[in-house]
């Protein structure tokens, strides 16, 4: 038996917000037990947190398959270090490197390292997604590529009414951000139908990725508050802050329960 922490991050108050899955006793673990129990939990993501160095490694699996960098993992484990240990702790390592990390009663963010490539594609190349309404796109490497699509309105990202194989079967559809302005703040849907998730009720990677679209279209820094997961009944609020070297993602973090693991 070990036990599985099950979070809600980047919540809007106490509701909403993205389910994750954290275990920290990663003992005897191998890869394809850390993915069955991702599938078996079927949360968007599953954090694995190896806590035995000097700096807790993470490993984050969707239902369907292990990821190289994701937010809403990064920042709950982040949280539940915090409140599990009672050592100072301000950096976590994940499959790209060394994440800088900070934790509060109710709140975590992440830094992400360095900038990410974002290089612009025409909208010729979005033929077939059914966006009407495109104002910019970009390719934005996370490192896995991402589609990072600006929409006339916030009522445009909303209207979106997408299928899953159609998103699944095109080559920009795979990890798919829709984004708006309203009212100094940015409406934001993500899909990713390949890994598992076909759509994220909050997703911190998108957001570093909108960050570097904003750098590409020559803002160097900023700082929006994001709102994403309505559509899918889970209301949700990512603070997004960036400069030309950083970008940092943290929210509101709450515990619902910790569930006994057979394995």
């Amino acid at each position: 038996m070990r036990q599985c922490y099950v979070l809600r991050v980047f919540t809007r108050g106490d509701e909403g917000g993205n389910h994750l899955g954290a275990i920290v006793d990663v003992t005897g673990l191998d890869t394809a037990t850390m993915q069955s129990i991702a599938a078996g939990l079927a949360f968007s993501e599953t954090v694995f947190i190896d806590t035995s160095g000097d700096v807790p490694h993470c490993r984050i699996f969707t239902p369907a398959s292990e990821l190289p960098f994701a937010g809403h993992p990064l920042v709950g484990a982040a949280w539940l270090i915090h409140h599990l240990s009672s050592q100072s702790m301000s950096r976590v390592t994940c499959e790209i490197g060394a994440i800088d990390v900070e934790s509060g009663a109710t709140t975590a963010t992440i830094d992400a390292p360095g900038r990410q490539p974002a290089t612009g594609l025409t909208e010729d190349r979005l033929d077939g997604l059914g966006l009407p309404g495109v104002v910019s796109a970009f390719s934005v490497a996370m490192p896995l590529p991402y589609t990072v699509v600006e929409m006339r309105s916030a009522e445009a990202v909303s209207a979106f009414r997408p299928v899953e194989s159609v998103l699944g079967a095109h080559p920009h559809g795979e990890m798919l951000t829709l984004w708006a302005e309203s009212e100094e703040r940015v409406r934001l849907r993500f899909f990713a139908p390949g890994h598992g998730v076909f759509e994220d009720p909050a997703t911190g990677s998108a957001a570093v990725a909108l960050a570097a679209v904003r750098r590409r279209s020559g803002v160097l820094t900023g700082s929006v508050l994001i709102s994403q997961g309505a559509e899918v009944g889970m209301p949700s609020e990512i603070v997004l802050d960036w400069d030309a070297d950083r970008t940092r993602v943290g929210g509101e973090v709450r515990h619902d329960e910790t569930r006994e693991l057979e394995i």
